[in-house]
């Protein structure tokens, strides 16, 4: 059933604080109906307004991923949406009492673990997928992200700080759900010690702590439990990338390469992408074609 869209089969629901606020938030998700997408909702404003998971809602970049409509905002949507995107669920009803996503442990993994509990729904509504028809690429500085034609989706990333333990990791990620639980999903975010107080100055990183990110100083990871990947770091550029890709509203078919890039460069990447209309097309995915041997859904119109 790869060719379908996916909901969850019941709702999930935890606790926890946000990463940038500081303030402990309730988090629900809920199945919805075939093609209404990722939707939040603020339940802790009169009204419970609605957000969509959509580049065009994008307000700010700013260390996380934030989306608005009308003045109200959710912040740090990526690692919630990269778990879902990872999941391959493509509608859910995402319930917050406040103003941002709990940071739980700095990665997608309590969120994959939440859905997985409760298991996902076969919807029997054909999935539509974003299909790249012409290369497209941003550069910013010496910083870049690169998206060219494929047959599915694959991820080169590149990171450089002027860090012992950051210089220069690569990985380069093929798509499937199995292979993002593996092997990205359990990546945390992370930063420096020395960053941390500039950082609570301006009101930022308050949930901040040893138990949900990586910290590092001069020469080293200061948690206890050092990393849980060799190149934690560049996968979770990965994880956060995947998230972001979330935001064009349906999964993504496409070659990916990108050195440098943070949430700032992927969203501007997206939004010139979606403006330019004759670079992709979306694809209703056919029920009948599917390549048992990969798993991977034909990328054909329906009639």
């Amino acid at each position: 059933m790869f060719w379908a869209q996916r909901t969850l089969k019941d709702t999930v629901s935890c606790t926890g604080i946000g990463l940038h606020s500081g303030k402990k938030v309730h988090l629900r998700i809920k199945p919805a109906l075939p093609n209404s997408g990722i939707v939040f909702v603020r339940t802790d404003l009169p009204d419970r307004p609605q957000i969509r998971a959509h580049i065009e809602n994008v307000v700010s970049s700013n260390l996380a991923t934030t989306i608005g409509q009308n003045g109200v905002f959710v912040n740090t949507v990526e690692h919630l949406l990269a778990a879902l995107g990872g999941l391959g669920i493509d509608n859910a009803l995402v319930e917050v009492d406040g103003p941002e996503i709990p940071a739980m442990d700095g990665s997608a993994a309590p969120f994959l673990f939440l859905i997985k509990s409760v298991g996902i729904k076969i919807q029997f509504e054909p999935k539509r997928v974003v299909i790249i028809k012409r290369s497209i690429r941003i550069k910013e500085d010496d910083k870049w992200i690169y998206l060219s034609p494929a047959s599915s989706l694959s991820i080169n990333f590149t990171i450089d700080f002027d860090h012992p333990l950051l210089k220069k990791q690569t990985y380069t990620f093929d798509f499937s759900t199995p292979s993002f639980e593996r092997e990205i999903s359990r990546a945390r975010t992370f930063g420096f010690l020395r960053d941390v107080e500039k950082l609570w100055a301006k009101g930022l990183a308050l949930g901040g702590s040893l138990d949900n990110a990586v910290v590092i100083d001069d020469f080293r990871v200061i948690n206890e439990g050092g990393l849980r990947y060799r190149d934690e770091f560049v996968r979770h550029k990965i994880l956060d990338l995947i998230g972001d890709l979330t935001l064009l509203g349906h999964p993504i078919v496409a070659k990916i390469r990108a050195y440098k890039t943070g949430h700032a460069l992927n969203h501007k990447l997206m939004k010139r992408l979606w403006a330019k209309k004759r670079y992709w097309e979306t694809i209703t995915l056919k029920p009948e074609r599917v390549n048992a041997k990969r798993h991977i859904p034909s990328l054909a119109k329906t009639g």
